[in-house]
């Protein structure tokens, strides 16, 4: 297992932008696919976007396409996710997530979770 810390979540207003980072100690990512959930209440956790670290290949919910970018930063062993023209949709609690492999990424049967961060979004 990884050990996950996710930072930069908060208040934005619509249309505005946020970014998230996911940082990981105890190893590195090399092998591993780095994903983003969200959950919000009385709903399941929600793929919204993976990375596959080996080579950048990426993969993005279809409700995120276009706004939302993953990336990586090898030297500080962290995965960004740029949130943009955010709306009130996007409000939950986003979760990063680590495992080896990149087979049904999608999924949110992962081995090592965060522990969250909030993204509220006001009109």
């Amino acid at each position: 297992q990884v050990n996950l810390v996710e930072s930069g979540g908060g208040l934005v207003q619509t249309g505005g932008s946020l970014r998230l980072s996911c940082a990981a100690s105890g190893r590195t990512f090399s092998e591993y696919t780095v994903a983003w959930f969200r959950q919000g209440p009385l709903k399941g956790r929600e793929f919204v976007s993976a990375i596959r670290w080996r080579d950048g290949t990426t993969d993005y919910a279809d409700s995120v396409k276009g706004r939302f970018t993953i990336s990586r930063d090898n030297a500080k062993n962290t995965v960004v996710l740029q949130m943009n023209s955010l709306k009130s949709d996007d409000m939950d609690i986003y979760y990063c997530a680590a495992k080896l492999g990149w087979q049904d990424h999608r999924m949110p049967s992962y081995d090592s979770w965060g522990q969250g961060t909030q993204v509220a979004v006001s009109s």
